[in-house]
């Protein structure tokens, strides 16, 4: 095992971000994923290797090769509304994964990226205490990916986040977080109708990174479930017009409505995180998370460029 070399699970939006902050920190990082990323990760000094997370055997060839001494898991299907329809599958691929890791690297730090659909959304804060009470298919599959890996690896943490948000370019395809998606649209003049019935607490994709880095690093014992959302609580119609105010553009063009007419229908109605335990850690005390308005004036100038070109 080497305890400088890291290796990402996942190239999507957080694995992507995760394995390129780690690199620039000086880290030895290999990025697995079944397809190479949009971007080659060399350009920012990280490698890729090709791997199917659920195939147990070639997960063990990819841990000879790199002896990671740190994983971070964001593997497996995360659209929620195709999870609802595959449910079986969905929870099949996370779970596979984090059994397989849990199992060929039980004394390597694994920080499994989990979600705050393992709640039900009955309460307005949801800390490391709530009782857990998936939402749907995806908050059952990372739920079940959880107790795999923690019920085996000593040294792993969930760490769920609330809704992540950070910078996509226009030509992603398919946008995977809702701030990217808003501000791209509205930047084309279109109308966005946004739920007003569905709370919650967004965090910026570099805090995330940030933490996931200082919880690798930390030598301390680490509880076995965290949470990470923003210090704001509030709608989607409330966020995507706060995104419009950003980007200096009407706010009218967001339409509240109920979160029944929207593909956000299977979220908890509060899909807010706190943790009672993340500023008492020594390694994330420090750590100060930013809200949706200073995210959105750190984000909005990459999006006014991309559009005045």
């Amino acid at each position: 095992m080497n305890q400088d070399a890291t290796l990402v699970v996942g190239s999507g939006l957080i694995g992507t971000a995760t394995a390129r902050g780690l690199a620039a920190a000086g880290g030895r990082v290999t990025l697995v994923s079944r397809r190479p990323p949009a971007r080659p990760p060399q350009t920012y000094g990280a490698r890729w290797r090709a791997l199917d997370a659920t195939d147990l055997e070639a997960c063990r060839h990819v841990l000879a090769r790199v002896r990671p001494g740190r994983i971070v898991l964001v593997h497996g299907p995360s659209d929620v509304t195709w999870c609802e329809d595959h449910p079986a599958r969905a929870r099949a691929a996370h779970v596979a994964a984090a059994t397989a890791f849990a199992t060929l690297a039980p004394d390597a730090r694994i920080v499994l990226i989990s979600t705050d659909n393992v709640f039900g959304g009955a309460s307005f804060h949801n800390t490391e205490r709530t009782a857990v009470s998936p939402a749907n298919a995806y908050g059952r599959a990372k739920l079940a990916a959880e107790e795999a890996l923690l019920a085996t690896a000593a040294r792993a943490v969930a760490l769920r986040v609330s809704l992540v948000y950070g910078h996509e370019p226009a030509d992603a395809g398919k946008w995977l977080n809702f701030f990217a998606a808003c501000a791209h649209r509205l930047l084309r003049g279109e109308r966005i109708e946004a739920p007003d019935d569905h709370w919650t607490t967004p965090v910026l994709l570099d805090d995330v990174v940030r933490v996931t880095a200082a919880l690798l690093d930390t030598d301390h014992p680490l509880p076995p479930v965290l949470h990470l959302g923003g210090p704001d609580r509030l709608t989607r119609a409330e966020w995507a017009t706060d995104i419009a105010r950003a980007l200096r553009l009407p706010t009218d063009l967001v339409t509240p409505v109920p979160k029944a007419r929207t593909r956000y229908a299977s979220r908890p109605a509060n899909a807010c995180l706190t943790s009672e335990l993340l500023g008492a850690l020594p390694a994330t005390a420090a750590i100060g998370l930013r809200g949706t308005r200073a995210g959105a004036r750190l984000l909005a100038p990459a999006f006014l460029k991309a559009t005045a070109r």
